[in-house]
C-alpha cells in the first residue's frame, strides 16, 4: 500500500525528488510487511474442540446426566453431573471425545459452583 502511494506521488515530484520518493516507499513497504508478519505470529487462529473450552452453551434437551446443548448454532452432546434443564445456559468445562462436559451456573457465580466429574452412562 506504502509503495502504491509513493509510485503515484512521484509523478508530481520532480526528477531527483521522484526517485527518493519511490525508494522510500519501497523502505516503507518492507517495514509494512515485516510489521505484519511479526503481528500476524502473536495471533494465533483458536480453533478445535479446545476453543470451546469456557463458552457458554444453551440446553437442547435435559442434561441429566446426558443430553444435548447448542454451541455457535451447532447441536453437541453434553454432560452434566449437576444436571441442566432445556433452555439453561451452562458454561463447556472439558471435551472428552465428541461430548462437552458442561456446567449448570447459578445466578451470580460465573461457571457454577460444582465442578462437572464427567459424562456417566
Amino acid at each position: 500500500m506504502v509503495l502504491i502511494l509513493s509510485v503515484i506521488l512521484s509523478f508530481f515530484v520532480p526528477w531527483p525528488g521522484n526517485l527518493i520518493v519511490v525508494l522510500l516507499g519501497v523502505i516503507g513497504e518492507v517495514g509494512e510487511i515485516v510489521w505484519g508478519r511479526r503481528l500476524a505470529k502473536r495471533w494465533r487462529p483458536k480453533t478445535g474442540a479446545e476453543a470451546m473450552i469456557g463458552k457458554t452453551a444453551d440446553v437442547v434437551e435435559a442434561c441429566r446426566p446426558a443430553g444435548y446443548v447448542r454451541v455457535d448454532g451447532e447441536i453437541w452432546e453434553g454432560g452434566c453431573a449437576a444436571g441442566g434443564d432445556a433452555g439453561e445456559t451452562v458454561r463447556i468445562m472439558a471435551v472428552e471425545k465428541l461430548t462437552l462436559v458442561v456446567e449448570a451456573g447459578r445466578s451470580g457465580e460465573p461457571g457454577g459452583a460444582s465442578r462437572a466429574e464427567g459424562v456417566q452412562r
